[in-house]
Order: C-alpha cells, then sequence, then structure tokens
C-alpha cells in the first residue's frame, strides 16, 4: 500500500487522498488537479490560491447539477453531488492560508451544501450544538438503529480536520452498524469552533470532551455506562488525555498516536517529518490563539501525554500506519507503553500487508476504521457480526 502521490509535495497529496478517502471521484479529482502540476514546483506553499480556484470551480458544477436534480424531484442524487461538492470546498479551504481572499466565504458555502446534502439525502447525521464554558462545540450525531438505551462514542478532529471529514471517514458508519452511536465534534481549535467562534485549542481536552459527555448523558437513546472517546491525528493527544481525566469514559482509541506533539514541533522547527497542512507556521498561530511563536510554543509545551496515562483504568486501543511520515511509530510504542493501569491495551500498527500505513491511514482508511469500530463493539457492548 501507499499513498496515492499525483504531485511533487506530500502536503498536495495527502490533501488529494483525503479528498479520495473522504468520497471524491478520481475523474473529478484529476480534472481538478492536472492543470495544477506546474504550481507545485515552488513547494507545498506556493499555489495554493489556484488550488482552491479549480476545486471550487469542481463544486460549482456539482452545485448547479445538484439544483438541477432537485428541480427534478431528485433529492437523493441531488444530496450525493451536494456531498462531493462540500468535500471540494472543504478541501481547497483547507489549504489556503488563514485570512487568505475567500477562505471564510468558501468554509461557509461547504458548511451550506453539506446540510443541505443531509436534508435531502435523509442521511444519518444530526448537527447540535454542546454548550461550553464560552461559545459551543457544534458536532454531527449519528444514531445507531434499533431501541433501547445503546453505546456511543465522542469522535474529534487533529490539528486540521473537521466534523464533516470525521463522517466521511465513514467511522460513524462502521459504528452504527454495530450498534453504537458517534458524535463527531467540532472541539476548540478545529472546524467550524476555531473558524467561526475563534475559539482556540485547549490542550486540556477533558474539558470540552466532559461536556460532550454531559450532553450524551441526556439523550435517550444513549447508554450512559457505555461512552467511549476517539481522536484521529493530533486527536492522538485529545482522546487519551481526555480518557484519563473524564472517569466516565468507558473505553478510548486513538487513530494514529500523537504521543508528545510538544517534541514533534521542535522537530519541524528543524524540517524533520512531513506537516499537514500549507502554511503551517501561520495554521498552528491561528489554532492556538498565539500571537507570536514564543506564544505558540508555550502553549504546545501542554501537548504531551508524558505523566497521565497511568490515570487511564479502562480498555484502550493505539493504532498507528508503520510508515506514518508526520507521526513517528515511536510515540505509538510510549502511548501503549505506558498504559500501566488499562485491564485492557492493544497497540496496532498497520502494514504493507494490509494498508492505512501512512498517517492515519490516507493511503487506505477501511483498516483504521474497521479495526476501531470492532474494538468498541468488543468493549463498549456492540456487536461485530
Amino acid at each position: 500500500m501507499a499513498l496515492f502521490e499525483y504531485f511533487p509535495n506530500y502536503i498536495w497529496n495527502l490533501s488529494v487522498a483525503m479528498a479520495l478517502e473522504s468520497g471524491g471521484k478520481i475523474g473529478e479529482i484529476v480534472d481538478m488537479c492536472q492543470p495544477l502540476l506546474d504550481a507545485t514546483e515552488s513547494g507545498a506553499d506556493a499555489g495554493t490560491p489556484q488550488f482552491m480556484a479549480r476545486w471550487v470551480a469542481k463544486a460549482d458544477t456539482l452545485i448547479e447539477l445538484a439544483d438541477e436534480d432537485e428541480a427534478n424531484g431528485r433529492a437523493f442524487s441531488a444530496s450525493d453531488k451536494l456531498e462531493r461538492a462540500a468535500l471540494y470546498l472543504l478541501v481547497a479551504e483547507r489549504m489556503q492560508q488563514q485570512g487568505s481572499t475567500g477562505r471564510e466565504a468558501t468554509y461557509l458555502r461547504a458548511r451550506a451544501a453539506f446540510d443541505r446534502s443531509t436534508a435531502l439525502g435523509q442521511i444519518n447525521r444530526e448537527r447540535v450544538e454542546i454548550r461550553l464554558a464560552h461559545g459551543t462545540m457544534p458536532a454531527l450525531w449519528t444514531r445507531a438503529p434499533g431501541a433501547g438505551r445503546q453505546p456511543a462514542v465522542v469522535y474529534c478532529n487533529g490539528l486540521d480536520s473537521s466534523k464533516e471529514l470525521l463522517y466521511w471517514s465513514r467511522l460513524p458508519e462502521a459504528l452504527a452498524r454495530r450498534g453504537i452511536s458517534t458524535l463527531c465534534v467540532d472541539q476548540p481549535g478545529s472546524g467550524e469552533a476555531l473558524r467561526l467562534q475563534s475559539l482556540p485549542v485547549d490542550p486540556h481536552s477533558e474539558s470540552w470532551a466532559s461536556r460532550a459527555v454531559d450532553w450524551l448523558e441526556q439523550q435517550p437513546e444513549v447508554d450512559p455506562g457505555r461512552i467511549g472517546m476517539t481522536g484521529i491525528s493530533l486527536g492522538g493527544h485529545f482522546a487519551p488525555r481526555a480518557v484519563a481525566y473524564e472517569p466516565r469514559f468507558k473505553s478510548g482509541a486513538v487513530w494514529g498516536a500523537n504521543h508528545d506533539w510538544a517534541e514533534v514541533q521542535q522537530a519541524r522547527l528543524r524540517r524533520e517529518g512531513e506537516n499537514p497542512v500549507p502554511h503551517y507556521w501561520a495554521h498552528v498561530l491561528w489554532a492556538f490563539g498565539a500571537s507570536d511563536m514564543d506564544e505558540f510554543l508555550a502553549k504546545a509545551s501542554l501537548m504531551t501525554l508524558e505523566g497521565h496515562l497511568d490515570r487511564i483504568r479502562v480498555p484502550f486501543l493505539v493504532t498507528h500506519g508503520a510508515r506514518d511520515r508526520q507521526i513517528a511509530v515511536d510515540y505509538a510504542h510510549r502511548t501503549h507503553g505506558q498504559l500501566v493501569n488499562s485491564p485492557r491495551r492493544e497497540l496496532k500498527i498497520f502494514t504493507d500487508r494490509e494498508g492505512g500505513v501512512e498517517h492515519v491511514g490516507a493511503d487506505n482508511m477501511s483498516y483504521g476504521r474497521d479495526f476501531i469500530a470492532d474494538w468498541f463493539a468488543e468493549t463498549l457492548g456492540g456487536k461485530t457480526g
């Protein structure tokens, strides 16, 4: 297994892989990317406005086609096109530098297309907002089928994802099939919470994860004694930290370990490893609400799991790709090794034999998705078949 590498740099290829794994169509992606090859010759940061222009143009066409479908009473077909339009707009927006022309408008159009797709397609996801100490945490609620109280999982973003991309990872669908509901959250520092409310990253993830548990406990279809927590990418810090300090979580998992993100920043300053987005340092300053690098590095110094994991006393799963170019596989071993009080700890490294070897399975998300879904089915009382 290998990442689909259309461009000469990792960051642009990661965006393409993300789009493909989230439901993008290869023909549409080639149409968007082919005219951009020359733009990548100057590095990952140059050419991102051209990237957005091409991807927005494709989304415009899909929205026009969806309008025609809806006018003809073909709501499901319209929904499918709007799904891809929202995806392409979100990928285009994610590639831009904060403050660049059209970024916020593109994000708002993506949100609108996504919400319209949900309604027209009668898709099993409900937009909800969870009250925080400051502002709210927008989320997507996917219900497991069936009657009675069932398990639920809180699923959080990494540094540069959104609740929509969490939904498109299809983990909520996999969990629902196993009798487990999913709450995909735009926690502070990510997605809508960052873009529309300017809520910065909170390294103490239990502060917002506990509010998610409060919300779940109020849902009549949720068993409050069977709530789990997972996260993707930098969620490999947020999820273990939350499970360590919020005793109502009964199981945890990470889709990509992130044991010491503070240490990762020092490596990135030395240009070791790959960055996840263009304009990386501008992005992290924005996400952390920092005015300069000194303030950011001070805040990032809190982003470590060292000295916290012995508090976890529930089952916990650590997954990682063997050839992750962003976060070294050693961090997965460190996180797993420090889960000394977990009654059931497991480490799964995805290898070339199956796939999912890149960062959070960017080459093939199916293996991580299935493994994590089965884990929660086994530890929260769902079903695996």
